[in-house]
C-alpha cells in the first residue's frame, strides 16, 4: 500500500545528522518544548521529535533558522504527531504536571 501523507510542506527542510552517537544537528524545528538531560522534545513540521539519551545538552539554538544542535549520549529518536503533545486526558503537558 502506497503511503499518501505530504511530506514536502512549505516550511524549512527538515534534516537530522548524527555523529558517533554523540552530536545530532536538527534541521527544520519550529519549537523546543522541553528539556533536561535525558530527553529533548522538538516541535517540526513533520511531526514532534523526541530525543532521549545521557547527559543531553543543548549546544546551539536559533529557531529563526530551525537549528538545533545536541551534545551527549544519543540513544532513541521517535517521532509522533503533533496531537499527541494535546491528545486524550491532556497528552503530554498535563501528564508532566499530575
Amino acid at each position: 500500500m502506497e503511503d499518501k501523507r505530504n511530506f514536502s510542506r512549505a516550511g524549512k527542510p527538515h534534516n537530522i545528522t548524527i555523529e558517533n552517537r554523540e552530536k545530532i544537528s536538527i534541521s527544520g524545528v519550529t519549537n523546543v518544548v522541553s528539556f533536561d538531560e535525558e530527553t529533548v522534545i522538538l516541535e517540526t513540521d513533520l511531526g514532534v521529535l523526541t530525543i532521549r539519551g545521557q547527559g543531553l545538552h543543548i549546544n546551539k539554538l536559533n529557531l529563526d533558522d530551525g537549528q538545533v544542535s545536541i551534545d551527549g549520549e544519543i540513544v532513541n529518536l521517535n517521532y509522533s504527531d503533533k496531537g499527541g503533545l494535546i491528545g486524550k486526558s491532556g497528552g503530554f503537558i498535563s501528564r508532566m504536571f499530575r
